[in-house]
């Protein structure tokens, strides 16, 4: 039996908790599973899995994902949900407790930059955060509780604001359980996890959800992660699909120990201190961190007369601190060079939303409006560290930044084939810093933007429709850069998209959609290895294809086979050269899932993440990654299910990430440009037994 972290000690008695709570969640009936915010109609061709058929969306490059799917595959980490949007990669470069690397359309959207996601209807990217624009943790998801996925790609949409250019997801979490559920995961390298919820009927008309999840994990590395999460939601709801209102209570805390990533040189026959340096060690064992995220969220809807309203408004109070080290003894040479960005914020934010069916010009019409506000307050600051101890402040601020937006389209039905979509959105974004380290640093600014978007949706013939779309689309830049008393970046950065997509269900059986892309930055966030930072840069020019398909030969079996390509570069003339770093050109992702087989159910998937340039001249390039991940699952009754889970099948050694830049290790006489690499785990193993109440 592996060692158990003092989360987990008293695992008997957190069961007994939950098996309790769960007999109390037996009291509930068939009403209440009826959630507030209900799940739209399951489209038949894709078995329960996804709602993206023909005549459900208004361009090829987005859809909806069930939770169905999201339980028939492993996920090594909470945020590799995302993966399951087509063409999305999700990896890691440093400890466990850290915003993940997604990687997009030749995006590496670092932890989220231009790739917007909210969960339970508030917003997980964060604008000027300590370590990188538009942080996005979903280190606090709980994936049992995720209703849908509902993506979209591309700035087309005029709902979407900050960061949405590239794409955006929204997770919806259900309001209640079918039956009340406990988890039991254990793994190797110490991996526990213990999860568990159910929901109940309070009142006529009223309905409780809660979910508490545990999880302690060493992984690989030869300094253990020793991470350890605790995560709780508690959501009070009432009504139905048609007028109803809902609360959420949601407290995540995580502490953890980093393995960030490594110079090459070491790995390949590199010694550190008279020992050979392996793939899983460390430079800087006192690497790691902390976050906090504690939420209270709300929303009312009402639906009926062709008509629809909704309101939502959340605060969330959020904290991080990081601990790394990514150039080891450049700098500070017998100190080390690990520093810490510190991030300390409350949010606050409300959504209005309202649609209504009419006629325009004889034509069927339907029209929405919309405003959004969001207001971060945060002291943010990067300090020198040694050992976690801080000996010197870089820079220290506290930061306003509120940002507004409204937006209003128009669905207009020309015929039985054609309709369009017409949008328009603006947003206005104001930045208050004041400098605590250096008043120099203080200063304010605002911008503004209009977007306009545009949609036109033609058929169906044989079972088949086209899309083009366009639109303006925007990242905001970091307050303290904004604010800069020299050459200041832009508080709102343009993006232009371009899209032609097709979709059909021609063949039975065959979801195929096929996008043709282009998207232009005014300004790139470029990341920095060395700073673990993200900066302002070139502008860019990125186009690309995807193809995605789902098959379902036969009622149990379902195949996903995604594609796709970018070319991505910046767009100025610069000696430097015209790649973009960590733009990787090619993902591929294919799945065979087979449910309900007697007891038995099973899915195996292939990762691909193709090569990038890792410099501007296209002279180093990252290698490119194949995993396998296997979930062999087995009911033992009517409620209980086996499942074992399988990472990296073939226990490939490949990377995560890959970066270029200078680095210097103690006993190195000059800095050394090198690849920095994180990689990825072995093959590792989970068993899950779980049962339903």
């Amino acid at each position: 039996m592996p060692r158990m972290n003092s989360a987990l000690r008293h695992t008997p008695i957190a069961l007994a908790v939950l098996l309790s709570g769960a007999a109390v969640a037996q009291t509930q009936t068939d009403a209440s599973a009826e959630p507030t915010g209900g799940a739209a109609e399951r489209i038949e061709i894709t078995g329960r899995h996804y709602d993206n058929a023909v005549g459900t969306s208004d361009a090829a490059s987005q859809g909806t994902i069930r939770a169905e799917l999201l339980q028939s595959r492993p996920a090594l980490r909470p945020g590799e949900v995302l993966e399951f949007v087509p063409g999305v990669i999700v990896t890691q470069h440093s400890g466990d407790g850290k915003a993940n690397q997604y990687f997009l359309r030749g995006f590496n959207l670092d932890h989220g930059t231009d790739f917007a996601t909210s969960v339970a209807g508030m917003p997980v990217n964060m604008p000027s955060h300590g370590h990188g624009q538009g942080y996005s943790d979903l280190n606090f998801l709980i994936p049992e509780l995720v209703d849908r996925i509902e993506y979209r790609k591309g700035p087309y949409f005029a709902r979407n604001g900050d960061f949405s250019a590239a794409g955006s997801a929204d997770i919806v979490y259900r309001q209640t359980l079918d039956e009340p559920f406990a988890a039991l995961t254990l793994g190797e390298r110490d991996y526990q996890r213990l999860v568990g919820g159910g929901s109940t009927v309070l009142g006529e008309d009223l309905r409780l959800l809660g979910a508490v999840e545990l999880m302690h994990n060493d992984g690989p590395w030869t300094v253990p992660e020793h991470l350890r999460k605790s995560n709780a939601v508690l959501t009070l709801s009432a009504g139905t699909r048609a007028a109803g209102w809902s609360t959420s209570l949601m407290a995540y805390d995580a502490r953890w120990d980093a393995t960030d990533q490594i110079p090459e040189r070491l790995i390949k026959g590199g010694s550190l201190d008279g020992k050979p340096f392996g793939r899983f060690d460390s430079l800087d064992p006192s690497d790691g961190g902390s976050t906090h995220r504690t939420s209270l969220s709300g929303e009312w809807h009402w639906r009926g007369d062709g008509a629809s309203t909704e309101l939502s408004a959340y605060a969330i109070d959020y904290g991080l601190k990081l601990y790394s080290n990514f150039t080891y003894a450049l700098e500070r040479p017998q100190q080390g060079d690990q520093f810490s960005q510190q991030d300390d914020r409350s949010i606050y934010g409300v959504a209005v939303r309202h649609a209504f069916d009419h006629m325009l010009a004889g034509l069927p019409a339907k029209t929405e409006f919309g405003a959004q506000l969001r207001h971060d307050r945060i002291r943010v600051g990067l300090f020198e560290t040694e050992a976690r101890r801080i000996t010197g402040t870089t820079r220290e601020d506290r930061v306003r930044e509120t940002m507004a937006g409204v937006y209003g389209q128009t669905t207009l039905e020309w015929t039985p084939w054609l309709r369009s979509v017409v949008g328009l959105r603006a947003d206005r974004v104001h930045f208050d810093v004041d400098g605590l380290s250096d008043d120099a640093n203080s200063g304010s600014a605002k911008d503004h933007l209009v977007s306009p978007k545009l949609s036109l949706i033609l058929g169906p013939w044989a079972k088949t429709e086209f899309f083009v779309n366009a639109g303006r689309g925007f990242h905001s830049n970091d307050a303290r850069g904004a604010t800069a008393a020299v050459d200041p970046a832009p508080g709102l950065v343009a993006a232009r998209g371009y899209e032609l997509g097709a979709r059909t269900e021609w063949i039975p059986g065959l979801q195929s959609s096929l996008a043709l892309w282009t998207l232009d930055f005014d300004s790139e966030l470029v990341y920095v290895g060395d700073a673990g930072a993200t900066e302002a840069n070139r502008p860019s020019k990125r186009r690309g294809v995807e193809w995605n398909n789902r098959w379902a030969p036969r009622p149990w079996l379902l195949v996903d086979a995604d594609l796709a390509w970018t070319h991505a570069r910046f767009s100025d003339d610069d000696p430097a050269g015209d790649r973009i770093p960590n733009a990787v050109d090619k993902v591929a992702s294919l799945a065979v899932t087979a449910r309900e087989l007697g007891p038995w159910s099973a899915s195996l998937q292939w990762r691909y993440l193709g090569s990038g340039a890792l410099v501007e001249d296209n002279s180093v390039r990252s290698a490119a990654s194949l995993t396998t991940n296997l979930r062999i699952g087995r009911k033992l009754g009517a409620r209980t299910e086996l499942t074992l889970d399988v990472f990296n099948l073939f226990d490939r050694k490949v990377n995560d990430i890959e970066y270029w830049y200078e680095s210097q290790l103690p006993g190195e006489s000059a800095p050394v440009a090198d690849k920095h690499v994180h990689p990825a785990e072995p093959r590792t193993l989970r068993v899950t037994l779980r049962t339903a109440f």
